[in-house]
């Protein structure tokens, strides 16, 4: 998760324990970590807004499917800055 002094413009997302057992399940924690934070804030932004519990689940998969990929953000393509 973005740390407080992040600056990030939109506010910080909580992680619910769903997404992090998910991501834990699938091996995923490290990949997202990866992530830049407005990504990370983002996906779980994202998940959160929506209202039925199916779009929430079709929202994590898409999200655990993405960084499983790694080529992937919001279903547009998405490369890694070399370090």
């Amino acid at each position: 998760m973005p740390t407080a002094k992040s600056t990030l413009k939109r506010p910080l997302q909580p992680m619910p324990a769903a997404v992090r057992a998910a991501l834990n399940e699938r091996g995923l924690m490290t990949a997202y970590r990866a992530r830049p934070p407005y990504q990370q804030n983002d996906y779980l932004g994202w998940i959160a807004r929506a209202r039925l519990e199916a779009t929430k689940l079709k929202r994590l998969h898409q999200m655990l499917d993405e960084l499983e990929s790694g080529t992937l953000y919001m279903n547009m393509a998405w490369k890694p800055r070399a370090r």
